[in-house]
């Protein structure tokens, strides 16, 4: 069964606020017109091969797609221990960083809150947040 777009509004609203509720101290840009939101870090940090500074290191952004919303959560991908604070929402996880959800109770808010202090943790423990 396919998506509704009032589905993917749900999820992402969810997603979107628990986000929101860790800017500041992260720093939090919107894209209206493609529906995305995105947190990273509050601290300009090099990047890259280049080393590049960068205005803050990216930390996790949501997006509506054609078939799911998602959630993409780049702590996970330096630090895999962080999967055991989301035991039921790991296998909505396709490739390293990336989370596809099609329901909105697929969502917890609960493991998604615990997450999202312990990524915070982890970037400010690699200096990519003052």
């Amino acid at each position: 069964m396919a998506i509704t777009e009032e589905t993917k509004l749900e999820i992402y609203n969810k997603l979107k606020k628990n986000l929101e509720y860790f800017a500041p101290p992260m720093v939090s840009k919107e894209n209206p017109t493609k529906t995305s939101f995105e947190l990273i870090g509050n601290k300009p940090v090099p990047y890259g091969y280049t080393k590049k500074i960068v205005p803050g290191m990216f930390f996790a952004s949501i997006e509506l797609c054609k078939d799911s919303v998602t959630l993409h959560f780049f702590p996970i991908y330096l630090d895999s221990k962080l999967n055991e604070y989301m035991p039921s929402m790991i296998k909505y996880l396709k490739g390293k960083t990336c989370f596809h959800f099609k329901k909105e109770e697929q969502v917890d808010e609960k493991e998604l809150q615990a997450v999202l202090k312990a990524g915070i943790e982890k970037w400010k423990e690699l200096g990519y947040m003052k």
